[in-house]
């Protein structure tokens, strides 16, 4: 039986690409989006299965109809949202509010939900796409003090990694939970300048996926060296 992966915001950028690497790697993939179509071809994979679902909402009946009590071996929680930078006076805390939704509760409904599926296959991994710029290490020393990034994006992301640390220790022994920053990716979230193509971030991930390692949790940095929380 195929290995089957969830995959959520897999509508556009490193989602999509996370859907092509997986079905093209011999998976069954199940793409889940607020928009049933791709943004940028217009149609998924053949044998990629879809569910329109927002991560905001209350998990459809329709993602376990399609699941059908499957063993779930993967789940990357992808689907995320961000805010524009302004000056503090400027920053309206319903941004903050609503990219923790998104970033952090959204993928707490998705293991909630599917947690006996998860449960159900011999070696299950959550992964929770975040950035290295919700590392309170990192930020605390001042690293990324020249990039003009959100209070929503970096609190959110601070957020969601509490969360992968929190399931890691919940879920000791049955499922590997990881936080993964993918790189500056070369989408409409990515940084001004970055040039990472979203299909390279998907192969390392897969590569990370196929690596066997055991650690949980883990805060890693595609292709580079683990990140400090």
């Amino acid at each position: 039986m195929k290995k089957l992966v969830v995959v959520t915001g897999a509508n556009r950028g490193l989602g999509l690409s996370l859907a092509d690497e997986f079905v093209e790697s011999g998976w069954s993939v199940v793409a889940v989006a607020r928009s049933p179509r791709p943004q940028s071809t217009g149609a998924y994979p053949r044998d990629v299965v879809t569910v329109r679902q927002d991560v905001r909402k209350d998990i459809a009946a329709e993602l376990l109809e399609v699941l059908n009590g499957l063993p779930v071996d993967l789940l990357i929680n992808n689907a995320a949202q961000g805010a524009p930078h302004g000056d503090l006076g400027s920053i309206p805390p319903e941004g903050i509010l609503n990219a923790v939704d998104v970033n952090v509760a959204g993928p707490l409904r998705l293991v909630q939900v599917l947690l006996p599926n998860l449960l159900a296959a011999p070696d299950p991994i959550i992964i929770n796409m975040t950035s290295r710029l919700g590392s309170l290490a990192a930020q605390a020393n001042g690293d990324f003090s020249h990039l003009s990034t959100s209070y929503a994006y970096k609190i959110s992301k601070a957020a969601q990694n509490m969360l992968t640390v929190s399931l890691a220790q919940d879920l000791r022994g049955r499922v590997r939970c990881w936080a993964v920053h993918p790189g500056k990716l070369a989408t409409d979230m990515g940084q001004p300048g970055a040039s990472k193509d979203p299909g390279v971030a998907a192969r390392q991930l897969r590569e990370l996926v196929d690596s066997g390692v055991r650690t949980s949790p883990r805060f890693c940095s595609l292709g580079e060296q683990d990140l400090h929380w």
